[in-house]
């Protein structure tokens, strides 16, 4: 009967000793998180319970096998599905930079080039001068792009509503062979310079 109160005993002590050591050495700044080896598999998107397809894609320029990217400047990773483009950037220098939204551009599976739109952007902006953001020195920013155009009216809500980047019904084997992709343009030190990102659809198989 005392087996239980002895294997607690001896689990603590274990952990004591564990957490006795002296403290890791402090990081340097951190790289985007990379993804699982089979990250490049898509599977449908949380929202789309009823998908019939997936999605294999790869980052194909810059050509890399774990959709990252980086330079003395900024430090990409990347997250193509089926909804969006999903994104993170890390400011790798300590002092800001800014993403200029009004001249970046998406390239749609269709072949398409037009103005992008990111989270915040809604139906009413379609028109209008897109805000800059900045990030800071050293910090990093996350957000999802995808084709203005693939804006849709979400009438008296405030939400943004659009198509998908992929559509994953009947339709979906038809995009197998496309490329789509990002124009991100970038003020360092004032001066805007281009970021051009390019993935295709390998294959789509069926969930």
């Amino acid at each position: 009967m005392r087996v239980l109160p002895l294997l607690l005993i001896a689990s603590l002590a274990l952990a004591g000793s564990a957490g006795c050591g002296s403290p890791p050495p402090p990081q340097s700044v951190a790289q985007p998180a990379a993804p699982a080896a089979d990250a490049d598999t898509l599977g449908s998107a949380p929202s789309s319970v009823d998908a019939l397809y997936k999605y294999h894609i790869r980052q194909v320029e810059p050509a890399s096998d774990r959709f990252t990217f980086q330079d003395r400047e900024l430090s990409f990773y990347f997250r193509p599905a089926p909804d969006a483009l999903h994104f993170q950037v890390e400011n790798r220098q300590d002092r800001v930079v800014w993403i200029d939204w009004d001249r970046c551009e998406f390239i749609d599976p269709d072949g398409n080039r037009g103005k992008l739109a990111h989270s915040t952007t809604r139906w009413a902006d379609r028109f209008s001068v897109q805000s800059s953001t900045q990030i800071m020195g050293l910090q990093r920013y996350s957000d999802d792009l995808l084709p203005l155009d693939y804006l849709r009216d979400p009438g008296a809500s405030d939400q943004q509503m659009h198509r998908p980047l992929l559509p994953e019904g009947a339709s979906a084997p038809q995009y197998s062979g496309r490329d789509f992709g990002v124009d991100l343009i970038f003020r360092i030190d004032n001066q805007p310079r281009t970021y051009s990102f390019r993935f295709r659809v390998i294959s789509v198989l069926p969930r």
